[in-house]
C-alpha cells in the first residue's frame, strides 16, 4: 500500500465518511478552503495509487473507496510501530500512558480485551 500525502488521507477520510461521492461532495465534505480542482486532481491520484475508483456518469464520475479504513488503519499502525516504536506495541501503548493519552481504565479495558480474544 503507497503511502499517503497528508492531503491524501484527508480527502480519503471524506470518503470513508460519505462512502461515495462526486468531486463537488468531497469538496463540501471538507474543510473550507479546498478547490474543486485540486480536490479532481487528488482523487485520481488516489485512483491512480489504488485506493479509490468511479462509477463514471457521462462525463462526471461518482468515486468511491476501495481500501477500507480499516485495512489503511492496519497498515498506518504497523508501519508506524515498526519505523517508531521498534515494532514493540508494548512501547506504543507505554508511549500513550507516558504521554497520560490512555487512562488505567482503558488499559483495563485493553488487558480484558486481550484476555478474552
Amino acid at each position: 500500500m503507497e503511502k499517503l500525502t497528508n492531503k491524501e488521507e484527508e480527502i480519503m477520510h471524506a470518503l470513508w465518511q460519505l462512502e461515495k461521492g462526486f468531486v463537488k461532495e468531497v469538496v463540501a465534505a471538507l474543510p473550507e478552503g479546498n478547490h474543486y480542482n485540486t480536490v479532481s486532481t487528488i482523487i485520481r491520484n488516489l485512483e491512480e495509487k489504488g485506493y479509490v475508483t468511479h462509477t463514471a456518469f457521462g462525463k462526471t464520475h461518482q468515486y468511491y473507496p476501495i481500501i477500507t479504513l480499516e485495512s489503511y488503519r492496519k497498515e498506518f499502525m504497523q508501519t508506524a510501530t515498526q519505523k517508531y516504536f521498534d515494532s514493540s506495541y508494548k512501547e506504543v501503548v507505554s508511549f500513550f500512558a507516558k504521554e497520560e493519552k490512555i487512562s488505567a481504565a482503558e488499559l483495563r479495558e485493553i488487558l480484558a480485551i486481550i484476555e478474552n480474544k
